[in-house]
């Protein structure tokens, strides 16, 4: 199997048939997008305890809940063949990464629902870079036409009808509420917050983007600990999904960005108890 899929296929005839044997996920990867995800999960996926995902993103809860949790189930491992690990002293975890579950508001409540012990590990980078690296994947991919001003003036505008949608129907699909959400996804301490009606706080995990790029050791053993693993490494840690392209972000832009995440970041600060380099 490809341990480096990352996008949703149909599960083989094979994995749906025998669907109700197989596991559901020990933990979750919930947010935020262009985080670190990617890189996150590939190489926690390499611990000899882990056993990964069919893929990485099943978005299940956000985008394919109408298909039922057999069909999230066939994404898994067999339950057998832990119970068999178990006995040769090699127990595992299992679990998948899908960075929009983070930001939507009828997931949390699903997920409680499904798999109420979940570990939730969040990966939080700074608002600003976040938002430009989400238009820059969107512009490379010809999915925003605008300036990444432009985006930012019509953020609003363009994703409020499908925000209304979203929140009244949560089975209607939302498109432009997640393609252009560059700012509104980068207020962290709401999306949270939403999630801490569910899940206490010692079942999140909540890591920040920039350590783990400077420091991946230290934040990937955080994350060994908190899943309960023995500690061990990977003989090198790879970046996956880094951005490629030659936009950079005008100055003035950057500075209005940090000045409207500001109060957010505060408030996010003041939740979780310590404080991000984010706002210099």
């Amino acid at each position: 199997m490809d341990l480096f899929r990352r996008k949703t296929e149909r599960p083989s005839i094979f994995r749906v048939s025998t669907a109700p044997f197989r596991l559901l996920p020990d933990f979750l990867i919930i947010g935020g997008m262009k985080c670190g995800t990617d890189s996150l999960y590939f190489n926690l996926i390499k611990h000899p305890n882990v056993h990964p995902a069919f893929i990485k993103e099943t978005y299940f809860f956000c985008h394919y809940y109408h298909c039922g949790l057999e069909w999230y189930r066939s994404h898994f491992p067999l339950a057998l063949w832990k119970k068999a690990n178990r006995i040769m002293s090699r127990s595992f975890v299992t679990g998948e990464a899908s960075p929009k579950y983070l930001f939507d508001m009828h997931v949390p409540k699903r997920v409680y629902q499904h798999l109420p012990r979940v570990r939730l590990i969040v990966l939080l980078r700074n608002p600003v870079d976040r938002a430009f690296s989400h238009y820059r994947m969107r512009a490379r991919k010809g999915g925003d036409r605008l300036s990444f001003e432009k985006a930012l003036e019509n953020e609003e505008k363009r994703i409020q009808d499908d925000f209304l949608k979203r929140c009244e129907n949560e089975h209607y699909s939302a498109k432009k509420y997640w393609v252009y959400s560059y700012k509104a996804r980068g207020i962290y301490v709401d999306q949270l917050k939403r999630w801490n009606e569910y899940f206490k706080r010692e079942d999140m995990l909540i890591l920040n983007s920039e350590e783990f790029d400077a420091d991946t050791e230290k934040v990937y053993y955080k994350v060994l600990e908190f899943l309960g693993l023995p500690l061990w490494r990977p003989r090198r840690f790879e970046k996956f999904n880094v951005a490629a392209g030659n936009l950079e972000m005008e100055k003035n832009t950057r500075k209005r960005l940090i000045e409207y995440f500001r109060p957010h970041n505060e408030r996010l600060y003041e939740w979780l108890g310590y404080r991000f380099d984010w706002d210099r």
